[in-house]
């Protein structure tokens, strides 16, 4: 017994499997150089085309400098004739707080009507949804004169409509109470067919299976829609309200094409203002202070916008 020999026992097998090849480093720099040599177009052209033209805006808003003579520089003196002594600054601010609101809201409350309107399963809707949505693909200098003829005071659609009734009708864009309400309901007409499509794909991606049960437990169509169909939508309205905030405080094209600010400044909006700072008195400089005090109040309103988000955004569904 003393001289027995042991049964051997075979090693378990390698339960992990072979161990992974490791790639050559000459290979990973090869792959790595032809992902560098892909972004790398991109990446320039961010820096030459975007970044390098930011930073120069914000040098050149510190100096006097009309494009073609020698910048001088000012320090903040752009920025302190802006804030105290730029009569057209401050209206211009208020007139494209007020254009902004009222676009804003209008467009995604009416986009989110005509959005309930074209999800319905009717014959012939992709037309009315097309129709709803050519006029923000329609070029803004043949909206402007459209609209340029319906709003003419002896002539127009709606004056002449109007006087069928016995009422003169005003003066739209020739005077300054009606002048940028009528702008602002060119621009709903406009705008209002992007957030109807957002809000479409919104309506569209709910399920159904909440709704039928909202219907099961007595919900109302009324009380389905605002405590089911609203809150699944929140994600969208997030985004549009963020969205076209930016695209209404940037507006130029239309103001441009049917008042060109009047009349005496009544829809002269701040981008209008840079824009004529800029080309009409060649004062480069002062436009690029505008410039960066208008990135300012959209990036502090967008920041808002973001901190708020939580308290009202569900994206549960």
């Amino acid at each position: 017994m003393a001289n027995a020999v042991l049964p051997t026992v075979a090693p378990p097998p390698d339960i992990a499997g072979p161990k992974p090849k490791r790639r050559p480093k000459a290979k990973l720099k090869r792959q790595n150089l032809a992902g560098w040599l892909f972004v790398g177009p991109v990446i320039l052209g961010v820096l030459f085309f975007q970044l390098a033209p930011v930073a120069a805006s914000l040098v050149v808003s510190l100096t006097n400098w009309s494009g073609l003579n020698k910048p001088k520089f000012l320090a903040f003196d752009n920025y302190k004739e802006l804030f105290t002594a730029d009569d057209t600054f401050w209206p211009s601010l208020k007139n494209t707080v007020i254009f902004t609101l009222a676009v804003v809201v209008l467009t995604i409350g009416i986009g989110l009507a005509l959005a309930v309107l074209c999800n319905q399963k009717v014959k012939g809707i992709g037309i009315f949804r097309t129709l709803y949505y050519s006029p923000a693909v329609t070029n803004v200098v043949a909206i402007g004169f459209v609209w340029f003829w319906l709003y003419d005071p002896d002539n127009g659609l709606f004056n002449s409509t109007l006087k069928t009734v016995g009422i003169d009708g005003p003066a739209w864009l020739s005077d300054t109470k009606t002048a940028l309400i009528a702008v602002i309901i060119v621009a709903i007409w406009q705008g209002v067919g992007y957030p109807m499509v957002i809000l479409l794909a919104g309506l569209q991606s709910i399920d159904q299976s909440l709704l039928e049960a909202a219907t099961v437990d007595g919900a109302s169509a009324w009380r389905r829609f605002w405590s089911v169909v609203v809150p699944l939508l929140t994600p969208s309205l997030f985004f549009l309200t963020i969205t076209q905030f930016i695209t209404s405080f940037q507006v130029f094209g239309i103001i441009y094409v049917m008042t060109s600010g009047g009349p005496n400044n009544a829809t002269s909006v701040f981008i209008f203002h840079i824009y004529e700072a800029a080309f009409g008195h060649g004062r480069l400089g002062y436009a690029s202070a505008m410039g960066w005090v208008l990135f300012v109040i959209v990036g502090v309103v967008t920041a808002v916008q973001w901190r708020l988000e939580k308290r009202w955004v569900h994206y549960d569904n």
